[in-house]
């Protein structure tokens, strides 16, 4: 799950980056779109540090998921959004996707994390 974690925080970061260079170009540039990245970044740094403290594993590994429930609460929205963008009508398109695929991002690392939890118990020694 650390190497999970890892992987998806790095696309986090790709993201943020990404989106913040295309808010670099446009007239009104803004930082909240390096807010993937901060995520991404503390998912990567519990990946790292729950690679090398095995007996934290657990404990990090659960902080992983509170801090990827929480980068997908705070996108989710943007599901409902999403109609705006085909519809020509979103104030900022490219912020909505970018939020959209956070949510994704977040969502699909949250499903893994549950899986890896459930297979962990079930194979736990008794």
């Amino acid at each position: 799950m650390p190497s999970i974690s890892i992987i998806f925080g790095a696309l986090l970061i790709l993201l943020g980056v990404l989106g913040y260079a295309y808010v670099m170009s446009t007239p009104n540039p803004s930082a909240t779109a390096l807010i993937p990245a901060i995520f991404g970044i503390i998912l990567v740094l519990l990946g790292v540090i729950a690679k090398s403290k095995e007996n934290l594993r657990k404990h990090l590994m659960h902080a992983a998921l509170v801090v990827a429930l929480l980068g997908f609460l705070g996108t989710v929205s943007s599901f409902m959004k999403i109609a705006s963008v085909f519809a020509g009508t979103a104030e900022r398109p490219v912020a909505v996707i970018a939020q959209l695929v956070t949510a994704i991002i977040c969502l699909c690392f949250i499903i893994l994390g549950i899986k890896s939890f459930i297979d962990a118990r079930k194979n736990r020694v008794e």
